[in-house]
């Protein structure tokens, strides 16, 4: 997921209050959750994107979701004033960047791993290893599929990319034939 400017802003305050507060890992939990209900509750998102509700209506929701869910109060309020806003279709972003910063915050280095089929986790449990030797940090794993990668896989950890897809192979082969 590409994460937008705006995202990245009320991660990094959002962050910034939850580091105060001691509360890093909990907000984080929270978000999470929140935006997985977020993205799996289509009634959920089309009561925020409406906009004939009002106001006062998507406050109380918000609230009602906090106090059922045991949200964190910072949470809380900064989801009201993201709604408040209009804003609230960046949620996703917002959860991704959170966690892409907390991470950072700790001392750890995120590898997204791309394989063209799903792997067993004995895979990444290895990779993880690798990678930790390799950069001397620990190693968030972060795993896809994509299939248009044909076979291989592509590690991307921080700005640099391994990438050992037949796809990527196959581009070279083509490029160094049309010379």
């Amino acid at each position: 997921m590409s994460i937008s400017i705006l995202g990245r802003r009320y991660a990094n305050a959002l962050l910034a209050l939850a580091a105060e507060q001691s509360t890093v890992d909990m907000v984080g939990r929270d978000l999470a959750d929140f935006a997985r209900v977020w993205d799996e509750n289509k009634d959920l998102r089309t009561a925020f994107e409406n906009p004939s509700v009002s106001l006062d209506a998507r406050r109380k929701i918000l609230r009602e979701i906090a106090e059922t869910s045991g949200m964190q109060p910072l949470l809380r309020d900064t989801l009201l004033l993201v709604s408040d806003r209009g804003r609230l279709s960046h949620l996703p972003e917002i959860a991704e960047s959170y966690e892409v910063l907390a991470e950072e915050r700790s001392g750890k280095v995120r590898a997204e791993v791309i394989t063209a089929t799903a792997l067993p986790q004995e895979y990444f449990d290895t990779l993880r290893q690798t990678l930790e030797r390799v950069t001397g940090r620990q190693v968030v794993v972060v795993s896809r599929v994509d299939a248009s990668l044909i076979g291989g896989v592509v590690t991307r950890v921080g700005d640099q990319v391994f990438d050992g897809s037949v796809k990527h192979r196959l581009d070279e082969l083509k490029q160094e034939l049309s010379q």
